[in-house]
């Protein structure tokens, strides 16, 4: 292994500033494309597709769980996969793994829920070994051939108008590396983050940042901590917040 040479303090932090240069630039681009799926075209669901839950069947618009918004992460668990029926396929569990939790995204009106085709009482096993705790349903139907998910795995966002649905994005291949946060999940949703520093249509529901970040068991606290400069200016640093 041929390592890269050892400097002096001045000559890392340089060649950290500029490095940085990249970075900030690649933060950029990454909400310019953030801002671009926000005015994609919306697709209508015209099937009524069925899943089955916990509690028995439901429709599409039932996992949204009355929300605005729906992320669905199509999971490998299911006869035939590798793993199975212990675990499901390796790649999908570390997704799962790296999914934080759910009540994040619920603050945005979004709900995040996986699909597979395995048997619920074989889901409930295996989230209660994982300790996982998103809603998981199972596929029923045609469902994840007619959203390109049938033979790979991958992630679709959807949103809701009364009882019409529409979906909006869908991230596959490495794309999905990046997923796994409350950001990543909203940056692919058509209504995005919801801050008001960010480039959206008109009359996109906005407020500022901060004002709905809470501890994960405090959402149902409307009290949610003001943030000091010093936070501002990190969040400023690591691109959750234009610089």
């Amino acid at each position: 292994m041929k390592t890269p040479p050892v400097v002096s303090k001045d000559e890392w932090d340089a060649a950290r500033e500029r490095l940085l240069v990249k970075e900030k630039e690649l933060t950029r681009a990454r909400d310019a494309l953030a801002a671009q799926r926000r005015r994609m075209p919306w697709l209508a669901v015209e099937e009524d597709y069925e899943f089955e839950g916990p509690r028995g069947r439901v429709r599409l618009v039932d996992l949204f769980e009355g929300r605005r918004q729906l992320v669905v992460y199509r999971a490998f668990f299911e006869p035939g996969v590798h793993g199975w029926p212990d675990h499901a396929c390796v790649g999908c569990s570390m997704m799962a793994d790296q999914m934080e939790d759910v009540s994040h995204l619920n603050a945005r009106d979004t709900t995040l829920a996986l699909v597979s085709r395995a048997p619920q009482p074989d889901i409930e096993r295996l989230k209660a070994r994982m300790g996982w705790k998103m809603p998981w349903y199972t596929l029923t139907d045609g469902f994840d051939a007619d959203f390109d998910v049938d033979q790979w795995h991958g992630t679709n966002a959807f949103i809701r108008d009364g009882h019409r649905v529409f979906r909006t994005y869908f991230i596959n291949g490495r794309g999905d590396e990046a997923l796994g946060t409350a950001w990543a999940y909203l940056d692919m949703t058509a209504l995005g983050r919801q801050e008001e520093w960010e480039d959206s249509p008109e009359g996109y529901p906005q407020t500022k940042p901060y004002e709905w970040w809470n501890w994960h068991d405090a959402y149902g606290d409307t009290a949610a901590p003001p943030a000091g400069e010093e936070q501002v200016r990190r969040a400023v640093d690591s691109g959750l917040l234009p610089g």
